[in-house]
């Protein structure tokens, strides 16, 4: 515990010690910026016009599910018993090509993700470029991200990662 409040002071003092030398810090809203960008909606376009693919492709699988299941429903009485066995076993493997194709694209790792990324990433990448060139240029050591609370630039100098982990492993 005492080892933790040394750590703490020590980071306090430190940034104590850059706000004398007129540490300045700026911050942007990437949310706004993302949403705000040119480039944002052409991407946005490219990625809604794939979603809009898939929904159909869904769709599709759905409809021929459910005329499947309705024949089945209406012909039950009607149907020999092998009959009956060929169309459950259509209408199971409809059900599993549909399951597929939905964790396939909309699951946990699915295309959706991926293609949101591909189509994001570029233009995260700009932001940031933009960001750091925008706080070298006005002098700024640091900016803060406010939709994320996450530093987008920093100073090398400024930056107490080393001496920390020096600190903490040298006890």
């Amino acid at each position: 515990m005492i080892r933790k409040l040394i750590v703490l002071l020590s980071v306090v003092f430190a940034c104590a010690s850059f706000a004398e030398d007129g540490l300045r810090i700026a911050h942007v809203d990437s949310k706004i910026i993302f949403d705000g960008f040119k480039g944002t909606r052409k991407a946005q376009e490219e990625y809604d016009r794939q979603v809009a693919k898939w929904e159909q492709q869904a769709n599709l699988l759905q409809k021929e599910l459910a005329a499947i299941k309705e024949r089945l429903d209406k012909q039950v009485l009607m149907l020999s018993d092998e009959k009956k066995r060929e169309l459950e076993a259509e209408y199971n493997k409809k059900d599993t090509e549909l399951k597929s194709f939905i964790d396939r694209v909309y699951g946990r790792n699915g295309e959706l993700i991926t293609e949101n990324e591909k189509v994001s990433a570029p233009i995260i990448q700009l932001i940031r470029k933009a960001v750091n060139e925008i706080a070298l240029q006005e002098g700024y050591d640091m900016v803060i991200d406010r939709a994320t609370g996450a530093v987008l630039f920093w100073k090398k100098e400024n930056d107490l990662t080393n001496k920390v982990l020096n600190y903490l492993n040298n006890r």
